[in-house]
């Protein structure tokens, strides 16, 4: 998608420049009653799955859409937040009624919530698919089907795919949401090192001969170039109009070494951290408080007066527990005029008493190693579990919204093979939300890199970070880690609802056959179920588990 118009301001900033019904029947009985008609035309099967699933309306719609706004209304009424900031936290509290949608399904038809425009069409082509791979009866496929769009389960049907039903080492739902994932990634940049330029082409869509042409240019041009492009204009233009610019001589550290070479002269601006020294810069998720003081140091060293915020999800007596020397690290970051907070959920930082009056003033976020905990059983892939990750980032980018500058960098550092976090997952709610990828650098060539990493969990107590050169973490490759990194280009409209990824619903948890619940049977299996559900919720209203 194209940058806002804003575009060229934001880079003069820089440093550098559901689930549904189809009528009253279950799939499986549906399917039942369709044998023996002999061959019917699948587009018209749709058609008439789609007829039925939209054919209810008249007063009963209109009366389910006051209802279901009034719902929504109820839920951010609960909570204490001000009017401009609602958005920031909406998407998180829309969540707590996503998981309670099983209710709605032992409700009369009439009080059930009604289809929007379009979801009766992608209700049909689920059970299209569903039918046409004979996995009606599984739920978690199903559950992985309602998080696509409409396009990508056109794409699948016309591709001829079948997820593979007789692997002896994944379940086919699990199978299926690889594949969906990477389906996605296909249409985005690489998670591996993307200089500026890559970045820059990527987003404006350019050939091969307008990259060549940018990495020719000196500093100073393509500095002018990125700034000032904005696709209304050839770039041949704006590249000759870049040359006649003199070099400005204003001691300002954008306009160091001119005539050097500009792919790499500004990439040095990410790797060496070169922020803006006025701005407060806010660290999340950082369990034992390493890397903030990392950029603590790092910016007392470059004389900036902006603050540094240090936020922990875990409270003060669970990091005491967990890392003995808390309480020296905490000592050490107020000394440096840092602020320390505990339980602080990054999702829901517009409803937080401590961040209040913050509003645009962050000139730098970080996040690093985003994860949102282990379930026990459960690969960070698998659909039940990996929701809670894609939904991480995508709330976590649009609270942001609210509280970074326009030009602010945002860098969140992540393995680029991670299946918990996956890069697109980071990539595609920044794009979401107005914060254009600028760049990707690889973690070890990051000035700030060498801080004592930590898993943010129990394993902490028994595996002691060391700060010398990442050495106690080797849970993955150090040369596959990058830094995503990002500036804030809001357009000035207001956007719509964010997004977020479907819970799965205690049915389907009832439901699912591997993982923990492989061997289980009965009343085992309905408890872990309801345990899982009820972590869930708790996750969700922003309380730590584990």
């Amino acid at each position: 998608s194209s940058p806002p118009s804003s575009t060229p301001t934001v880079w003069a900033r820089l440093p550098f420049a559901t689930r549904s019904k189809m009528g009253e029947l279950p799939v499986e009985e549906t399917a039942e009653g369709l044998e023996g008609l002999g061959d019917i035309d699948e587009s018209e099967l749709a058609q008439l799955e789609a007829q039925l699933a939209g054919a209810e309306g008249g007063e009963e719609e209109a009366a389910a859409v006051e209802e279901e706004a009034a719902e929504e209304e109820d839920h951010l009424a609960g909570v204490e937040v001000e009017e401009h900031l609602k958005d920031a936290v909406e998407g998180n509290l829309r969540l707590k009624r996503l998981l309670s949608r099983d209710e709605e399904e032992d409700l009369p038809p009439g009080k059930r919530r009604k289809l929007e425009p379009g979801e009766a069409q992608k209700v049909a082509k689920i059970n299209h698919l569903l039918t046409k791979w004979q996995l009606t009866a599984d739920a978690v496929v199903k559950h992985v089907c309602e998080n696509c769009t409409l396009e990508e389960l056109e794409e699948m049907d016309k591709s001829g795919y079948c997820p593979d039903k007789f692997n002896q080492w994944k379940s086919t739902a699990e199978i299926f949401a690889r594949y969906v994932a990477d389906l996605k990634e296909r249409k985005m940049p690489a998670g591996s090192a993307c200089d500026a330029v890559a970045a820059f082409k990527f987003r404006w869509k350019l050939d091969f001969s307008a990259d060549k042409l940018l990495r020719a240019l000196s500093h100073k041009d393509l500095r002018y170039v990125l700034t000032n492009y904005d696709g209304s204009r050839e770039l041949n233009d704006i590249i000759e109009e870049a040359k006649l610019v003199d070099a400005e001589r204003d001691n300002q550290t954008a306009n160091a070494l001119p005539d050097g070479e500009g792919v790499s002269t500004i990439g040095r601006f990410t790797r060496l951290e070169l922020i803006d020294p006025l701005a407060d810069a806010a660290v999340f998720g950082d369990a034992n408080l390493t890397f903030a003081m990392k950029l603590a140091r790092h910016r007392k060293a470059l004389g900036h007066v902006g603050r540094v915020i240090a936020t922990t999800f875990e409270d003060h007596p669970t990091l005491q527990e967990r890392y003995k020397e808390i309480d020296e690290s905490i000592k050490f970051l107020e000394d440096h005029f840092a602020e320390v907070y505990h339980g602080v959920d990054c999702t829901r930082i517009a409803v937080d008493e401590r961040f209040k009056g913050m509003e645009g003033s962050l000139g730098s976020v970080y996040y690093n190693f985003p994860h949102s905990g282990a379930i026990q059983g459960f690969f960070d892939g698998h659909p039940i579990v990996n929701w809670r990750h894609e939904n991480l980032m995508r709330l976590f980018f649009r609270a942001l919204r609210s509280f970074v500058k326009p030009g602010g960098f945002v860098k969140v550092a992540s393995n680029m093979g991670a299946v918990g976090v996956r890069y697109s997952y980071i990539v595609g709610s920044a794009l979401e939300n107005e914060f254009l990828h600028i760049e990707t650098v690889p973690f070890l060539q990051w000035h700030l890199h060498r801080y004592g990493r930590s898993y943010g969990d129990k394993r902490d107590v028994y595996k002691r970070p060391d700060a010398k050169n990442n050495q106690s973490y080797n849970a993955q490759a150090a040369d596959r880690d990058m830094v995503y990194c990002f500036c804030f280009a809001p357009s000035g409209e207001t956007l719509g609802k964010q997004h977020v990824k479907l819970p799965p619903t205690l049915k389907t948890l009832k439901s699912c056959i591997d993982g923990p619940f492989k061997n289980l049977q009965g009343m085992a299996k309905e408890n872990l179920a309801n345990q899982l559900f009820k972590r869930f919720a708790t996750e969700i209203s922003g309380t730590h588990v584990g």
